[in-house]
């Protein structure tokens, strides 16, 4: 029996978002990020990329390029709400799916065919999203995820796009090689230099040449180019580290500033190690100066979720971080080597008063919301928040007006 891997990708998804709830957007140049010189472009409609606008381009290059759009700085609760719209559809419709992003999902419909016909139900499929979430959606459909995926790609905007079997690598031949999953900048240059620049170099060139060239990596992408990479499904994505970051709109050496936002940050990480019933094991902390140069530097810890042991370990990692006398333009805190697990009780350090003030106010934040309680120490970042459990077997949601 051969496979039938569905992908489907919502169009500039933000944007349609955007356009959704205001229709005087609609077919106006639009750009969706950070609104400050320091943001970055999140998301940009079609109308702005004929003049060179990309996603993960600085805005303030993006309003140089195409100075008449309109710059909106983007609500992720509003994209999250239609995220799981979509998603509840998708659910509901296909026997197996995977959710690879906030506006991307694989779907197997391996065996479909006897009954509905592959093709024809993914195409009813899409039409039930568009009419009952009012977004422009595209899909791919072939025997693999990756050759599903340039498909969308293909069909994109707001189409679809069928590979018959036995024509996968005949569909990729004539495309570029950026086209092929896993192949950014620096593998492109390194593919240029070799004088590679569309698919069918790499499916004329013998596998042991790729490897030599990129290493593990070479072999990955020489399959994907003769189109017979096929990796599985993931219907669940176990996270193993949660973090978060923050760019200053200014740069700066205020010590206040950026203790309190390190507390904030560890305050807020260890409720949801708490909240998702993990523990963690190391904790590592991050800073960009100025000048771009980004140092981070971890420690081991016994498996933990606790603020009083979280929190301290952050403002030792960033002090013992901080030596240069420069501007600092980023600040982060990460948290790795996460089980599951309740928070064990530590016989000599903890008290009844404080495991009762843990469970108090991590009620209160499940009830009213993360930001509804903190530390007084935290209070000079109190924009720090996830706003959904991290651990919900769902990927990441990107905050539209940060770079992630």
């Amino acid at each position: 029996m051969r496979n039938s891997i569905l992908h489907f990708d919502l169009d500039t998804f933000f944007v349609s978002c955007e356009r959704l709830i205001d229709s005087r957007l609609q077919n106006r140049p639009l750009l969706v990020g950070g609104t400050g010189d320091r943001g970055v472009v999140a998301a940009c409609s079609y109308e702005t990329r004929v003049f060179g606008v990309h996603s993960g381009m600085s805005m303030k290059v993006a309003r140089r390029l195409c100075p008449e759009a309109v710059v909106i700085k983007g609500n992720s609760g509003i994209y999250s709400k239609y995220s799981h719209l979509v998603t509840d559809i998708v659910k509901e419709s296909v026997p197996v799916f995977e959710k690879a992003s906030v506006d991307e999902f694989y779907a197997d419909l391996t065996g479909m065919d006897k009954f509905h016909g592959c093709y024809k139900y993914a195409s009813e499929l899409r039409q039930k999203i568009i009419k009952e979430s009012g977004l422009p959606i595209s899909f791919g459909l072939s025997e693999n995820k990756i050759v599903s995926k340039v498909a969308t790609g293909e069909a994109k905007p707001n189409n679809q796009l069928k590979i018959d079997s036995g024509y996968e690598k005949s569909f990729l031949a004539p495309l570029s090689i950026r086209k092929i999953p896993s192949v950014g900048a620096k593998t492109y240059q390194i593919l240029r230099n070799l004088g590679v620049d569309k698919v069918s170099v790499v499916q004329q060139m013998p596998l042991d040449m790729m490897i030599s060239a990129l290493g593990a990596n070479g072999r990955t992408i020489w399959k994907r180019a003769n189109g017979i990479d096929n990796p599985p499904l993931i219907p669940y994505h176990e996270r193993k580290s949660i973090s978060t970051e923050r760019t200053f709109t200014k740069d700066t050496i205020n010590m206040k500033q950026l203790r309190t936002t390190i507390f904030a940050m560890a305050e807020n990480l260890a409720f949801q190690l708490r909240r998702g019933n993990k523990l963690a094991s190391t904790i590592s902390v991050k800073i960009r100066y100025s000048d771009f140069n980004t140092y981070s530097k971890q420690i081991k810890i016994p498996y933990t979720s606790a603020d009083h042991i979280i929190i301290p370990k952050a403002l030792e990692l960033f002090e013992k971080l901080h030596q240069r006398r420069l501007l600092i333009r980023l600040v982060g805190v990460k948290i790795n080597d996460i089980v599951s697990g309740n928070y064990q009780i530590h016989l000599f350090d903890d008290t009844e008063d404080m495991i009762n003030l843990y469970s108090a106010m991590d009620t209160i934040r499940d009830r009213y919301g993360e930001l509804s309680i903190m530390r007084a120490s935290s209070m000079g970042a109190k924009t720090i928040g996830r706003f959904q459990n991290p651990f919900n077997g769902e990927p990441p949601v990107l905050l539209a007006h940060r770079k992630q």
